[in-house]
């Protein structure tokens, strides 16, 4: 589902009408500004438009970022809402993706572990889907990956099962150096001059492991999965594991270039992307991917 196309520009919308500031509304020209400006960062978006327009005349300077904050768990209330609705249909051409996968012996794992409100748009993903078509899919939650042989290795919950504790350590140690390497992958990307910090880290460490989890699940090594991203964090967390990644372009990202990504395209079926052009990505001893 492209959220972005409508979703999040009139939860913005719905969150401001909440908070009864009557003067903001953003239109698709003014949302596509921002998230360009803040390179998608929302409580930036929020603090440009509002230095833009004016700040509402009774709030005093010094409690900006709670507003914006309130903002925000009002969007994501309202997004929550709006993805769980009727009236966000599935991308063309992926119910015919998903049968053809099936129907190759394909895995199809979705994963919702490093995504705001995943469990709840993969509900909705499932709902739409069907009976017959969701039994043909892997749903891959913080659950999935926290029990996860990987999961768990970075935790250090598997030691007393008799794996090795060396290991286990140097898996900790990869973690921690794989947080601020991708970081900096991100930020150049991006072109963007930015502070590393831990919270940026700690989502692209959740996309590593989200990514790992999910070939366990589907029982395919990770070099022969193949990840359909959405996002430049999704490339790069792809990109560290040694995953091929196709980006599918939504209406945030049209323009957007993923030079780590092994190609790009704009849907389902067609030109853009089918089963047989998926298999192209992959080792040519494999047969199978995710």
């Amino acid at each position: 589902m492209d959220s972005h196309r409508v979703g999040n520009r009139l939860a913005f919308n719905k969150a401001f009408e909440k908070l009864g500031l009557d003067c903001a509304n953003w239109t698709e020209p003014v949302y596509s500004d921002l998230s360009k400006r803040s390179a998608g960062d929302e409580e930036k978006m929020v603090f440009l438009y509002f230095n833009r327009i004016g700040w509402p005349s009774s709030l005093p300077t010094n409690e900006q970022g709670l507003f914006a904050k309130r903002v925000l768990q009002q969007k994501e209330k309202a997004l929550e809402e709006f993805v769980m609705s009727k009236s966000l249909p599935l991308r063309p051409g992926l119910e015919q993706f998903i049968d053809d996968a099936y129907n190759e012996g394909i895995p199809v794992v979705i994963l919702t572990a490093y995504s705001k409100s995943g469990d709840n748009i993969a509900r909705s993903i499932m709902e739409k889907l069907g009976d017959d078509r969701s039994i043909k899919v892997i749903i891959v939650g913080n659950k999935e990956v926290e029990q996860s042989l990987y999961g768990q290795l970075v935790s250090g919950k598997v030691i007393a099962s008799g794996l090795d504790e060396e290991l286990a350590k140097e898996a900790k140690r990869a973690v921690s150096a794989e947080k601020q390497r991708l970081a900096k992958e991100v930020a150049s990307m991006l072109k963007l001059s930015v502070e590393i910090d831990t919270g940026s880290s700690e989502s692209l460490a959740k996309i590593v492991a989200a990514l790992r989890a999910g070939a366990e699940y589907a029982g395919i090594p990770v070099c022969n999965c193949v990840l359909v991203a959405g996002s430049q964090s999704g490339v790069a967390g792809a990109t560290q594991v040694g995953m091929p990644c196709v980006v599918l372009r939504s209406s945030l990202t049209s323009r957007a270039e993923f030079p780590l990504a092994n190609a790009t395209m704009d849907g389902f079926g067609g030109v853009d992307l089918t089963i047989s052009k998926l298999r192209n990505l992959l080792p040519k001893n494999s047969q199978r991917t995710e």
